[in-house]
């Protein structure tokens, strides 16, 4: 067995600087090991998130160290061009990356853990209980954006899907890469906060998510905000919308034109002419005939995040009726929550002037 890991461990070293058959899935960074992946063109295409869930007990793995893993992503010479979409969570970035699936060309990594575990890691850089500096956080960046740049021979772009929470290291990312790009996808408040307390698991998750979150909107602003526990589950909705919406708003400041803002409504309203946008934004080569089909491609008949379950037409807009009938309550209270903090601070105001009717 020990052997088996060993050769396992080698194989996958090997691949490192030629193919994204080697998969970086995940950074420890108390070890500071990464585990590797055995993967290949289909396992990335039915991969929804490149997180845990892509773990089985057959699938080919090692950690390594990761001054091994950043030495060889400096050995990677064929990069391809690597673009990015950001989101603010249920807004239609698994569809549109799926989407890109469809053009031929693309290779998608849809949520990878690594850059999850940046995220996390960046809220504490520079004070005593963080475990990188910042020149060791810079480095494992550039050694994902390396590793994330290999492609297959029908590779012309990889485009990375990142994390809600993950959004906030854009400015970062679009620093340390100069000539990616990126999407960010987002509604407007009202049919944000119906999308989320429509979820059967809105609750649940909008609590989860809250410290995070809170601690993000708080940071470096002089807010006046009730505890997380006293807020309602609309309220918590507005905060999720407003904290990924203010992060999208220092990514388009950090990346100027370099950066393409997306309404999911609009998009839904034209996909053609939201995927001609898409794919123009990230260089991607023209193909006409994908474009002038795309609005009757089957990925937009299935749950995007589990393409084995159908999504009829009309389906979403019967779950946003729905929502908008059972949470008008509480829809009106997120709503209230956000103008309360817009009056209180300019960069809120500006993001929640945007968001609102």
């Amino acid at each position: 067995m020990n052997a088996a890991r060993a050769n396992a461990a080698t194989d996958l070293a090997a691949l490192l600087p030629a193919s994204p058959d080697a998969y970086p899935q995940a950074l420890d960074l108390v070890r500071r090991l990464v585990l590797v992946l055995r993967m290949d063109l289909p396992g990335y295409r039915r991969a929804s998130f490149l997180d845990d869930r892509i773990l089985s007990p057959g699938i080919q793995g090692a950690w390594l160290p990761w001054a091994a893993v950043a030495e060889a992503a400096r050995l990677i010479t064929a990069r391809r061009p690597l673009h990015f979409i950001f989101h603010s969570g249920h807004v239609g970035s698994t569809l549109v990356s799926r989407l890109l699936d469809e053009t031929g060309g693309v290779l998608s990594l849809r949520e990878p853990l690594p850059l999850r575990t940046l995220a996390e890691a960046e809220e504490t850089l520079d004070r005593p209980e963080s475990l990188l500096s910042r020149e060791q956080f810079d480095g494992l960046l550039d050694m994902l954006l390396a590793l994330w740049s290999r492609g297959y021979v029908s590779t012309r772009a990889v485009v990375v899907k990142a994390t809600s929470s993950a959004g906030r290291l854009a400015p970062a990312i679009l620093e340390r890469a100069p000539s990616a790009r990126a999407i960010c996808l987002n509604l407007r408040a009202e049919p944000y906060l119906a999308t989320l307390l429509g979820g059967a698991n809105s609750a649940i998750d909008l609590r989860g998510h809250g410290p995070g979150r809170m601690r993000r909107l708080l940071a470096g602003r002089s807010l006046t905000v009730a505890p997380l526990h006293a807020l309602s589950t609309g309220e918590l909705a507005s905060l999720g919308w407003l904290a990924e919406s203010l992060a999208q708003s220092a990514a388009k400041q950090a990346g100027q034109e370099r950066v393409l803002a997306l309404d999911f409504e609009e998009f839904l309203a034209d996909v053609q002419g939201g995927m001609a946008q898409v794919i123009a934004h990230f260089g991607l080569p023209h193909d006409q005939a994908f474009l002038a089909a795309v609005g009757r491609n089957p990925v937009l008949s299935r749950y995007s995040k589990a393409p084995e379950l159908p999504f009829p037409p009309g389906e979403r807009g019967e779950r946003l009726a729905s929502a908008r009938r059972e949470q008008r309550a509480e829809i009106a209270r997120g709503i209230a929550w956000l103008e309360r903090l817009a009056r209180a601070d300019a960069g809120v105001a500006a993001v929640v002037a945007a968001g609102l009717p």
